[in-house]
């Protein structure tokens, strides 16, 4: 395991860990957490152990304006920086003395939305890709809020904050984020993602509900593609259960490929 920090295009400080499987490199691949995660978070590990089993390398990193080693103040955070963050990231990788191909790309919420973008917008470099319940869209998104809680969220855009205690951490969201959110759209590119591609959501996410997934696969480019649903779980992963299905799922998937 190796740390390694390197600096997005705004001149801040991200940091990652560039971790090895036992045997051969098979590939690399690139992970990116969700809203107010990190890379320590279950469901992140989950997925790096899945492509480990698999043989690729990983490089797992803290996005800005989150609550990992990385620079930044989640107040701040919008699913447009977290997008930068990937780009400045998979370019950066590719450059570096142990970066091998094939690439592959995963993430996990606004990380799954992030890679899915990378992979619209540079179809040509990546290999494999593998979203965990994407943010698909902020029309989507906003519609899934709604749908959960319409209460809490007139109560959001009414006071433009609401805050959350979570973890060890008091996370204060304001409606701008919510507002930029709905500035973002997978579909109407969806046609260019051409390389396999595995979708993984849990049959209660009620943050990224699997229906939206299918949406997004139904209109993607590839001819290989696939839509798995862990049964009984969530938006994240806690249960242990659920961390070694998401685990299973990612290795079989890669080996067979």
């Amino acid at each position: 395991m190796e740390k390694i920090n390197l600096q997005n295009r705004k001149g801040q400080n991200i940091v990652g860990l560039l971790e090895k499987p036992e045997g051969e490199i098979k590939g690399t691949a690139v992970l990116q957490h969700g809203w107010g995660g990190n890379k320590e978070k279950p469901t992140m590990q989950a997925i790096k152990e899945g492509f480990h089993k698999a043989g690729f390398q990983t490089f797992n990193f803290d996005s800005t304006n989150s609550f990992g080693e990385s620079d930044g103040d989640y107040e701040k955070s919008t699913l447009g920086l977290h997008w930068e963050d990937l780009e400045d990231v998979v370019r950066w990788a590719q450059e570096q003395d142990w970066f091998s191909k094939p690439l592959a790309l995963s993430g996990h919420s606004k990380g799954g939305y992030a890679v899915v973008r990378y992979a619209e917008e540079y179809p040509n470099e990546i290999d494999y890709l593998v979203p965990v319940a994407p943010v698909v869209s902020g029309k989507l998104s906003f519609e899934a809020s709604n749908k959960r809680d319409p209460e809490a969220l007139r109560k959001w855009k009414e006071e433009g904050v609401k805050v959350s205690e979570r973890d060890e951490n008091m996370k204060r969201k304001h409606w701008f984020q919510m507002e930029e959110r709905l500035q973002h759209d997978l579909m109407p590119n969806a046609d260019k993602v051409m390389m396999p591609t595995l979708f993984i959501v849990g049959s209660e996410d009620e943050s990224c509900p699997a229906g939206h997934i299918q949406q997004l696969c139904d209109v993607l480019g590839a001819e290989d593609k696939s839509l798995y649903i862990i049964e009984g779980a969530p938006h994240s992963y806690y249960e242990k259960s659920e961390q070694d299905e998401c685990t299973k799922i990612i290795a079989d998937w890669l080996v067979t490929r």
